[in-house]
């Protein structure tokens, strides 16, 4: 481990090649270089302090200097233990970016690395899954006077912002970041699909095609991880607890079951719910030798790992993050990166076009808090619909896509209610 006065990182020596990627990353995030230079010319961020609890991979990177450029002093850890991208870190400990990160964190690494951002006393809080958040309300509530507030990016943090929002718990406004169309709809939709897939594909090199896969829960992300194993020749099965979201999956084609049904008759498993125990120990101990079980969804409890680690009879590890348990019935489950996010884990996550458009919400709603500081209660927040808007015209603008526009006789008509058949 490499540390100094402001960094804790895996290999320094890594730094080249992290910056060799980021500059790859920024060809394809051209939608966040035009905020970074409007950022650059009017400094929103001068004199303020903004800690990141982030993915600490090569985009997250280009929103660390999109942050910079503003005026902002940037510090940030990662909110998983195996998603940092060893490379990356590296080259923005170089950079002189406060970060403390490595690929395999241990528990107690994680969270000294939460409290040295802490330490760093942030004004704006940048949160995937809200343990920055719960540590400084929960240990250092002292620190909530003089912050303006933050930005939450993923599903399972905007539950848990909620939850504390019922208990009265919240004492200051987040945006919910992960909620924009561009974040909710693109990150999750398609990013969540490909990468999911992603990192099954690089941890076993199995073949989808004619595999049954169940996906568990039919949100955004699931819907985008059935579509792409029905496209590679999979045979889809659904689980889910939401009536709405299930005959959604029923009427996309798929066959919408329970998990103690279907537990003994896919390959495949894939959690992406956001809730615990969504695959018990009860339903691994039904299934068939050599199922492969994934995690999409943001915390590793989805699948009863430590449960299995328990009843099992042996384990080894036969791929990087590739664990084979062996179950006293003799039968063998392939677990793959621990039961935590298989995407980040095992590949890279998301591509950097999708997050172009994800990391554009998290500037603007930075932005958005500096211009509203003092005007916002302490609940969850979702930004104006013309956020949306703009960061969707950027997007375009990288693509030279054009799009029509509502004429004087068009808007006229939509302003009225006079005009019928």
């Amino acid at each position: 481990m490499d540390k100094g006065k402001n960094y804790e990182v895996k290999d320094m020596s890594l730094a080249g090649q992290g910056k060799i990627k980021l500059d790859m990353a920024e060809m394809e995030m051209g939608a966040l270089l035009k905020i970074r230079e409007r950022f650059k010319k009017e400094k929103p961020f001068e004199g303020i302090t903004i800690g990141l609890a982030l993915h600490v991979t090569k985009e997250t990177a280009i929103l660390v200097r999109t942050l910079q450029a503003g005026g902002a002093k940037v510090a940030i850890t990662g909110c998983n233990p195996l998603s940092t991208q060893d490379d990356v870190a590296a080259a923005l400990a170089e950079e002189g970016v406060h970060v403390w990160a490595y690929k395999g964190e241990t528990t107690k690494d994680y969270y000294r690395y939460i409290g040295y951002v802490i330490d760093q006393k942030p004004n704006i809080t940048i949160d995937d899954g809200c343990d920055l958040v719960s540590e400084i309300h929960s240990k250092h509530p002292e620190l909530i006077p003089n912050i303006i507030g933050g930005c939450e990016e993923t599903t399972t943090g905007i539950v848990r912002l909620n939850a504390m929002v019922r208990d009265n718990a919240l004492k200051y406004p987040i945006i919910a970041v992960n909620d924009n169309k561009t974040k909710h709809l693109l990150d999750n939709y398609i990013g969540t699909g490909e990468s999911t897939w992603d990192g099954i594909k690089r941890g076993t090199n199995v073949l989808v095609s004619g595999k049954t896969v169940v996906v568990a829960g039919y949100g955004s992300c699931g819907k985008g991880v059935a579509l792409r194993a029905k496209g590679m020749g999979g045979k889809v099965i659904v689980t889910e607890i939401d009536p709405f979201r299930a005959l959604q999956a029923f009427y996309d084609g798929y066959e919408v079951k329970k998990m103690d049904d279907v537990a003994g008759v896919g390959d495949i498993f894939i959690t992406l719910t956001g809730n615990k125990h969504v695959i018990k120990k009860r339903h691994m101990e039904k299934m068939k030798d050599g199922a492969i079980v994934a995690n999409s969804g943001h915390f590793d409890i989805e699948i009863d790992y430590k449960g299995l680690k328990e009843t099992a009879k042996s384990m080894r590890e036969v791929r990087p993050l590739v664990e084979e348990f062996t179950l006293k019935n003799g039968k063998r489950i392939f677990v793959l990166a621990q039961g935590r996010l298989v995407n980040l884990s095992l590949a890279e996550g998301h591509s950097s076009t999708v997050m172009d458009t994800s990391f554009c919400g998290q500037s603007l709603a930075c932005e958005y808090l500096v211009k509203n500081k003092g005007k916002m209660k302490p609940e969850v927040i979702e930004l104006p619909e013309q956020v949306d808007t703009d960061i969707s015209l950027l997007k375009l603008a990288t693509y030279g896509v054009k799009i029509d526009k509502l004429d004087a006789e068009q808007i006229k008509y939509l302003n009225r209610w006079e005009e019928g058949t």
